[in-house]
């Protein structure tokens, strides 16, 4: 019996127009009451991820960054679990982004800042509606950072190649693509999976109790730690070889049928 739903957002639950369907709400509801944890697993900020909890009625604590922090937000707001990114390694990634003249959003403490007012920004928070701050990353204190994302909305294929540049010159750090546009670089332990397994052993639950559900392949580690791994109609095809089953699509509210169905139905 699955005793724990961990879910991707973006593209998952939330449709590209940023928008859920009544349906999905619905079948969050329905298995809530029916003693099953819903929890969020997002790239996002926990301030980003706040308002779509709360709107969807769940009351876990909210995993964001990647899996770099699990914050409590609906009795507290204690952070249970956190993994930040080595201040010199986030310093050596500013200075490459500004080498490559690539925009990149760096979080601390769940604020985000930016160098320079921009489309790219506007575009991107606009999407959240979530605030930036504009200042010179060199008046900043480098530390306690949460994610570094590089963006390009134009060439998702120069993003692949951060990736795998990234990749060799910092084997040390999580570097994955998350959105054909979004490029995360992280602690090495800040991942979906890790942060899955915390709660895992905090609450007591079996791997076998838990359904994984995601479209990117930033979602394959949160795949791994589910018991039924489940890949979105609309998703990656990396993704996709690391699943049990592959539902509809983000737009066809893929993620109701699924939980409904191994959730709801194979109960009954």
């Amino acid at each position: 019996m699955i005793k724990m739903i961990a879910t991707d957002v973006d593209g998952t639950l939330l449709k590209w127009s940023y928008e859920y369907s009544p349906y999905v709400k619905d079948t969050i509801k329905r298995v809530q009451e029916a003693g099953i944890k819903v929890v969020l697993v997002t790239g996002r900020m926990h301030c980003a991820a706040l308002g779509i909890a709360k709107e969807l009625g769940i009351k876990e604590p909210i995993v964001s960054y990647q899996g770099g922090m699990i914050k409590e937000f609906y009795k507290s707001d204690k952070v249970l679990y956190r993994k930040d990114m080595n201040s010199e390694r986030a310093l050596e990634i500013i200075d490459w982004a500004r080498e490559n003249n690539i925009h990149i959003n760096l979080y601390m403490d769940d604020v985000l800042y930016v160098e320079q007012d921009s489309e790219t920004i506007r575009k991107y928070t606009d999407a959240r509606f979530i605030d930036y701050h504009i200042c010179k990353f060199d008046s900043l204190k480098i530390q306690n950072v949460n994610k570094i994302l590089a963006i390009d909305f134009d060439d998702p294929d120069r993003v692949t190649g951060w990736v795998n540049d990234l990749g060799k010159m910092f084997p040390d750090l999580y570097t994955v693509k998350s959105t054909p546009y979004f490029c995360e670089i992280a602690n090495k332990d800040a991942t979906k999976g890790n942060a899955v397994k915390f709660l895992q052993d905090l609450w007591g639950i079996k791997q076998e109790e838990i359904l994984s559900i995601g479209d990117q392949d930033n979602d394959i580690e949160l795949l791994k730690a589910g018991g039924i791994k489940i890949a979105m109609g609309n998703s990656t095809p990396a993704l996709r070889e690391c699943a049990d089953f592959v539902t509809d699509t983000v737009d066809n509210d893929g993620w109701a049928t699924a939980v409904e169905h191994f959730c709801l139905e194979c109960v009954k």
